[in-house]
């Protein structure tokens, strides 16, 4: 319970961000890449006590704050859930068969000055279809990464490619719950919604597409075409490759476009994956089991890949990089970033200090412009802060509801601007959940991928310009 009625002045509330700013930016300073490894961690855990610390001296009660961590922490429990899930999925999916399959048929299809843009475009479908980003790119993202590294394409190119597609079809899809969470919190209907979205997300993925394909047209790949053949007989050689196993993958989209929760289809797929294993790939079973008996192989096997480390090695040391996975082990570190930043976006907002720093964002609004560009800068900062885009959306959709309406715009530039701001920007943040996630995925850092995700890094901006300009944006009926 607050003892002090003294206003928080907005200094006061940065300054916890402030601190972060500063912890965050001597991490990656000194550890690069490796920084995800515990530092920021540690960082997100001294600035949550730092503004705990503020947030007493100020009269909050522990008690309080501490009920903030812990609805802040029951908020992203469905999504540590979903990252252990696809951390043993991604386990069953290697040893089955079904990652090496993609690969084996990518690689045959593929052509690398077309690669970008293929890559975006497969995993803009898949997620139109599904609904889900993060299915998207635990799924066909962990293939065609895999396809780019064997034909020498930049891991964080090819990152960016699935990572714009994901989101652009997960912003469009019907089936999604951010598409369907937008326009429930701006007050307007879905269809209305996804219609209006087109506008700036089409523009967007456009441009992004002509990127990849610039970029791709004037990559020099140090795959040959021997080397790729050399790939392909090795693949063969460990594994039973056929096109049956495309259908675990195909089963887990039916089950999404059915609008089965992703909980339990990740579970369904996890087992259909370790089933398929099984039946398809004994010597692999046998070999990494350690056991004649081909039950106890299987169950050892099963438990390892989906809890732990699996590496399966062949006569190419190209493709041995590909064929390991950490299980739900390997997601740990990411789930610990998670839960420090959760502790850290808990604390600020019972403590208030996000609500005050909310209600200046609030006072820049003055006309159409400034109040979609405060909106987007609104979105961004709560990805950062409250590390959940969920947040990113619900927060600044109550906040600017009034606001809209005040200025007669229709509530569809709100739900819009929520979805290019909120939803896409929240996989750029490296202890938003949804960075964590896709970087822990697909091994990439968000700092290596960020600077190619073209998509997501242009939707906020496509959607100021428009307000500036004036162009698509909705009067409310008199």
């Amino acid at each position: 319970m607050m003892q002090n009625t003294k206003p928080l002045s907005l200094l006061v509330a940065l300054l916890p961000i402030l601190f972060l700013t500063v912890l965050l930016s001597l991490n990656v300073y000194y550890y690069g890449d490796d920084s995800l490894s515990g530092a920021n961690q540690i960082a997100l855990v001294l600035a949550a006590a730092f503004c705990a610390l503020l947030a007493s001296k100020r009269g909050s009660n522990w008690e309080d704050l501490l009920e903030g961590i812990k609805n802040s922490i029951s908020d992203a429990l469905p999504a540590l859930l979903i990252l252990l899930l696809i951390g043993s999925l991604a386990g069953t999916w290697l040893i089955s068969g079904i990652v090496p399959a993609m690969i084996y048929y990518g690689l045959q299809i593929v052509n690398p000055s077309f690669f970008l843009v293929a890559a975006c475009i497969v995993s803009a479908i898949i997620s139109l279809a599904t609904g889900s980003s993060w299915s998207t790119i635990a799924t066909i993202g962990v293939a065609l990464l895999g396809i780019g590294q064997a034909i020498g394409m930049s891991e964080a190119m090819v990152a960016g490619a699935i990572i714009s597609g994901a989101y652009f079809g997960d912003k469009m899809s019907p089936l999604s719950d951010t598409t369907n969470l937008a326009p429930a919190m701006a007050g307007t209907d879905l269809v209305t919604h996804i219609r209006y979205m087109t506008y700036t997300t089409i523009p967007s993925i456009v441009i992004t597409l002509i990127i990849f394909l610039i970029l791709g047209l004037n990559l020099e790949t140090k795959t040959s075409p021997d080397d790729i053949q050399i790939i392909l007989s090795a693949l063969q050689s460990k594994f039973t490759i056929t096109p049956c196993l495309f259908l675990v993958p195909a089963s887990v989209i039916f089950l999404i476009v059915k609008k089965v929760p992703a909980i339990p289809a990740l579970f369904t797929g996890t087992l259909l994956g370790g089933l398929a294993a099984i039946i398809a790939q004994p010597t692999i079973i046998t070999e990494l089991g350690n056991s004649s008996n081909y039950f106890q192989a299987s169950f050892i096997t099963l438990m390892d890949a989906m809890s732990r480390e699996v590496n399966i090695n062949t006569d190419n040391e190209m493709i041995n990089g590909l064929l390991s996975t950490g299980g739900m082990y390997g997601m740990l570190n990411t789930i610990w970033l998670i839960i420090c930043a959760m502790c850290f976006g808990g604390i600020m907002e019972a403590s208030g200090f996000l609500a005050r720093i909310s209600n200046a964002l609030m006072s820049l609004a003055t006309n159409t412009a400034s109040l979609v560009a405060t909106t987007t800068g609104t979105c961004i900062f709560f990805n950062m802060t409250a590390s959940d885009q969920y947040l990113a959306i619900v927060v600044p959709g109550k906040m600017f509801k009034e606001a809209y309406k005040e200025q007669g715009l229709a509530p569809e530039n709100l739900s819009r601007t929520l979805e290019d701001a909120g939803t896409v920007t929240s996989v750029l943040i490296p202890w938003n959940t949804c960075g964590a996630t896709q970087a822990s995925i697909l091994g990439v850092s968000t700092l290596t991928y960020l600077p190619f995700c073209f998509f997501n890094i242009i939707s906020p901006f496509m959607t100021i310009v428009y307000a500036v300009v004036g162009y698509k944006i909705r009067k409310l009926k008199a």
